[in-house]
């Protein structure tokens, strides 16, 4: 049975480096996985009125059922982000809310999960990283350990044709490796 890994791109901006490494990195799982983004740039702002079973007259979104259904049916989630003002940006965040409610129900409770940050200057999304793990770390997500993935002045990480150089790909290639190593090893 194929495990499915779903990706979230902190970034809606359509030529970001964020979906640049999300589609290069999609054709990184092995046979046996199968990985796609799943977008995030049409959810509502959360509000846990829309969760709240004392509040009836504000209907869930039908957006948020969608989100909900296709990460519980993941086997893994991987988020690729940039870094905004020294945290992950406020879709990405959005997003981590919507999966985490109702209470008690959290889609990523338990699931593997990987990140991949980056930014423009030399400390690759630590950031980012670091807030989302935080965030993350509340649902137990196990995650690869070290190397953890910063990528540092991204847009030297591409080729002129838009392409990963070949070291940044070997690097990406390793993570997603791992990252299907601790999808199995849960599983087994």
């Amino acid at each position: 049975m194929c495990k499915k890994v779903s990706i979230l791109v902190g970034s809606l901006r359509t030529g970001s480096y964020s979906r640049k490494i999300a589609q290069a990195i999609c054709g990184f799982f092995p046979r046996g996985f199968e990985a796609n983004i799943v977008e995030i740039w049409g959810l509502d702002l959360y509000n846990y009125d829309y969760d709240d079973p004392k509040v009836s007259d504000t209907p869930l979104p039908c957006g948020y059922k969608y989100f909900r259904q296709t990460l519980a049916s993941s086997d893994a989630i991987l988020f690729v982000t940039p870094e905004n003002n020294r945290t992950i940006p406020a879709c990405l965040k959005n997003a981590v809310d919507i999966g985490s409610k109702p209470n008690g129900q959290a889609v990523f409770t338990g699931k593997p999960a990987g990140i991949i940050s980056h930014s423009v200057g030399a400390m690759g999304g630590y950031s980012a990283h670091k807030n989302l793990r935080l965030a993350l770390s509340y649902f137990d997500m196990p995650m690869p350990s070290q190397p953890e993935v910063f990528l540092g002045r991204i847009a030297t990480l591409f080729d002129e044709d838009g392409h990963l150089l070949p070291d940044t790909e070997d690097f990406l290639r390793s993570y997603i490796d791992r990252l299907c190593n601790l999808v199995q090893s849960q599983q087994a």
